[in-house]
């Protein structure tokens, strides 16, 4: 199999915008999950966000990750998910706002490529495009059995925030964990391999290359990363 990964600012391409949210749409309806605080067409005409998509050869959006800059103006969306719960997820995000501070967030992949480690993928790709705005720390929100994935590529629990981390979020089947990479730039906190990787991809945002799947099978990876 061969994906495509094409990194762009949201303002730029509103129809692959389109094709995102609709395929994150049927995910999400699939697990009885419509309530996520991403789940709207606002960010589309917002300056501060950019998008990595997987596409089949075929133009078919198959996963995909965002990451969003926080403005002073738009509420992050882990600010939207948690806010009421804890206030003080504000204060945290405030405190890094003037050296840039964003969430990669609305992480998704379709159930036909279920299984071929495409998350991990798309999140290292997410991560690797943060070299090419103003974010030198990123945050995110996730779910328990995501927790080990997003640890690999650097990001720590705040235990500082909800119930020692944890929140029950998106509904009470889920307990969700805000997360921080306190350096997007040096990603000091990523294990070594997941490190090695997005720093590659950002020294070399234009390549092609195999990707390993759990099940150590080879996918074909065409990387379009650079942003204009």
């Amino acid at each position: 199999m061969k994906l495509i990964f094409r990194a762009f600012k949201a303002l730029d391409n509103p129809e692959l915008c389109e094709k995102y949210l609709a395929g994150h749409l049927e995910v999400l309806i699939s697990y009885g999950i419509t309530n996520i605080t991403t789940n709207n067409k606002e960010w589309m005409k917002w300056d501060t966000v950019y998008c990595v998509i997987a596409e089949k050869e075929d133009g078919t959006v198959v996963g995909g990750v965002r990451a969003q800059i926080a403005d002073g103006i738009n509420l992050l969306p882990v600010e939207k998910a948690i806010g009421k719960m804890d206030p003080r997820i504000h204060k945290v995000v405030g405190e890094y706002i003037n050296d840039g501070v964003g969430e990669l967030c609305a992480l998704w992949n379709a159930k036909e490529v279920a299984g071929t480690g495409l998350s991990i993928i798309l999140t290292r790709a997410g991560i690797s495009i943060l070299n090419q705005i103003k974010c030198n720390t990123l945050m995110g929100i996730c779910a328990d059995y995501t927790l080990k994935m997003f640890t690999k590529v650097g990001f720590v629990v705040d235990n500082s925030l909800g119930n020692n981390g944890e929140f029950i979020y998106p509904n009470e089947k889920y307990i969700a964990r805000v997360l921080g990479i306190l350096n997007a730039k040096e990603l000091s906190t990523a294990d070594e391999f997941d490190r090695e990787k997005m720093l590659d991809l950002r020294s070399k945002p234009l390549q092609t290359c195999i990707e390993k799947t759990p099940e150590n099978l080879p996918i074909e990876i065409e990387y379009r990363l650079l942003m204009s």
